[in-house]
């Protein structure tokens, strides 16, 4: 007699079925605790996100020559407002006029824009900047890790301060010590020229357009902002160093020593390598941090002289209230995130930060 219930027949199909039930309840409860989190994420992230990138394909902005707009389809009484002007498509329109410089398109934005040369800047103030983080936070951390130096403990709490002050505090400190006038940074070089003859200078550090080392082509406002942001950003560093230096056992150096090795061999061949999986990863967070430097950059020379101190997020941030090009601002936010993404994997690669290390 042949069997016609499927159940009996495909004993597998009903184990099957029997484990997805299983597994479902399983990740039922956490799926249910996740929730809140998934909308709030898909809220609060994903949607601003997705809004941008969908933006950034549109003139999504108030233009001037047509007169008073407004981009709020709701007025009055849910009525649209007559000035209400909805987004156009515009295809890959704003990414072109970025990266080609658009002639009409730079002269919108007042003449000084440059892509290549805006983006050029970004990445040399990037890594210029974390190189001395760097360096700086390891020679700081080791000086500081010296048995019996008196003090050690009040030193490594001065140095938190910078990191504790707010951004628009410390760019303003430093813009008004580097005036021109009366900014103490002029007035210590004077106090320091005067008595040998020379004259009283003025120097003005964010107006001067003439290069101060010929054939470098950094305005001297670069430097101004370097001094900053390297008093800035060394505490990190050597937050991260002085946590990695307290995890190398002491037996590593003592071994070395008996076998005749100085200190500055035990530097390199010891406390350098077990540094590197510490180092790698926060001077990785000092690359995106320092690239996306908005305060220093704009409170402090505010882009100039001429934009060529500006960064890609202090230009995004003028196209938005200066230009009022939301839709270009967008497609600049969206290349700034296309710029940063390579530049996260081939420090990766290079440096190999995310292998494991083997104690």
């Amino acid at each position: 007699m042949a069997i016609t219930n499927p159940e009996l027949a495909s004993p597998s199909a009903q184990t099957s079925r029997s484990a997805l039930r299983e597994g479902w309840k399983q990740l039922r409860t956490p799926l249910i605790y996740l929730l809140p989190a998934l909308i709030i994420m898909l809220v609060v992230t994903f949607y601003p996100l997705a809004f941008q990138v969908w933006m950034s394909f549109t003139d999504y902005g108030v233009i001037k020559e047509e007169g008073k707009q407004t981009l709020n389809p709701f007025g009055p009484n849910g009525t649209t407002p007559p000035n209400y002007r909805p987004a156009q498509y515009v295809g890959f329109k704003n990414y072109l006029d970025i990266i080609t410089n658009n002639p009409q398109f730079v002269a919108r934005l007042g003449g000084n824009f440059d892509f290549w040369r805006l983006l050029a800047f970004n990445l040399w103030w990037t890594f210029s900047n974390v190189g001395f983080h760097v360096a700086l936070g390891i020679i700081i951390a080791v000086l500081l890790n010296v048995e019996g130096l008196w003090g050690r403990k009040i030193y490594r709490a001065i140095y938190i301060l910078p990191m504790v002050l707010p951004n628009i505090v410390v760019a303003t400190v430093w813009r008004n010590m580097f005036d021109d006038q009366y900014g103490s940074i002029n007035q210590l070089i004077n106090l320091i020229v005067t008595p040998f003859g020379f004259d009283p200078v003025q120097i003005r550090w964010f107006n001067q357009i003439q290069d101060p080392i010929p054939g470098i082509g950094l305005p001297l406002s670069y430097y101004a902002m370097l001094i900053a942001n390297i008093w800035l950003g060394w505490p990190f560093m050597t937050i991260v160093a002085t946590g990695a230096l307290q995890s190398i056992p002491k037996e590593m150096y003592e071994a070395a020593s008996i076998d005749g090795a100085t200190g500055i061999q035990q530097f390199w061949r010891i406390t350098l390598p077990l540094l590197r999986p510490a180092m790698v990863p926060a001077a990785m967070v000092g690359i995106v941090t320092t690239f996306n430097l908005f305060h220093v950059i704009y409170f402090m020379s505010g882009g100039g002289p001429l934009g060529r101190t500006e960064i890609m997020v202090t230009q995004a941030f003028k196209l938005i209230n200066v230009n009022q090009l939301y839709g270009v601002a967008a497609a600049f936010s969206v290349i700034i995130a296309l710029v940063l993404i390579p530049i996260f994997l081939i420090t990766n690669k290079i440096s190999r930060a995310t292998e494991s290390y083997d104690v």
